[in-house]
Formats: structure tokens, C-alpha cells, sequence
């Protein structure tokens, strides 16, 4: 499957995985099978746009959200900012406040 197939479904295993649902958990919610969220999460699959909508309602968030940056490293030549992004994304709210903190006491303590 494509680079941006394997990539979405990241995403969702991400996001399914920050809501705390087990994929038979997501699969119910969506209306899919276990086994096809399986195969999105591991790029095997190319979703419909169908689906995507019902996983995103299953999850919580909205189209625009899901695919937010998901392209990031078609436009610079390294990849750490969208590793950033994904990784920082991963995360819970509580931890995602952390990691904000440390980078802006990296920020200041740089600055003097």
C-alpha cells in the first residue's frame, strides 16, 4: 500500500489507542470488522471514505482532524517535525501538556 496509507492508518491506531479502545472496541463502534481495523491500522487496507468517517464518529474527532498534517513530509526534507507531530499526538492529554512544558523550558533556557 501507499506511503500515505500506512500513515493514516497510524493515525488511527494512534488515536484509537489515546481513547483507549481495543481495535474490537473501535470495530463495534464504527460498524466495521475487527479485522479490517487490523488491516487499516497495519496499512494492509485502503480505507473508503465511508469508513474513515465512521472510524473518525467511532473516535471522536472529526475528518479534518484525522488527516490534520498527515502529508507534513512531502514539504521539508527531514522528517522530525512530523515524527514530533505523531508522537506528541499519540499521547494523552495529560502528557502532551508535559512535552509542551519541556519545550518551552528548552525554548527559554536557549533564549538565555
Amino acid at each position: 500500500m501507499s506511503d500515505l496509507t500506512t500513515k493514516l492508518g497510524k493515525r488511527i491506531r494512534n488515536y484509537r489507542l489515546k481513547m483507549g479502545f481495543s481495535q474490537e472496541q473501535l470495530a463495534e463502534k464504527a460498524h466495521c470488522h475487527p479485522t479490517y481495523i487490523g488491516q487499516i491500522e497495519r496499512g494492509e487496507k485502503n480505507p473508503t471514505i465511508e469508513s474513515i468517517e465512521k472510524i473518525t464518529r467511532a473516535l471522536g474527532i472529526s475528518l479534518s482532524q484525522l488527516l490534520e498534517k498527515i502529508d507534513l513530509e512531502n514539504h521539508c526534507e527531514d522528517q522530525f517535525a512530523e515524527k514530533c507531530y505523531e508522537l506528541v499526538l499519540s499521547k494523552n492529554h495529560e502528557e502532551q501538556t508535559i512535552i509542551y512544558r519541556i519545550l518551552t523550558e528548552i525554548e527559554k533556557y536557549k533564549s538565555e
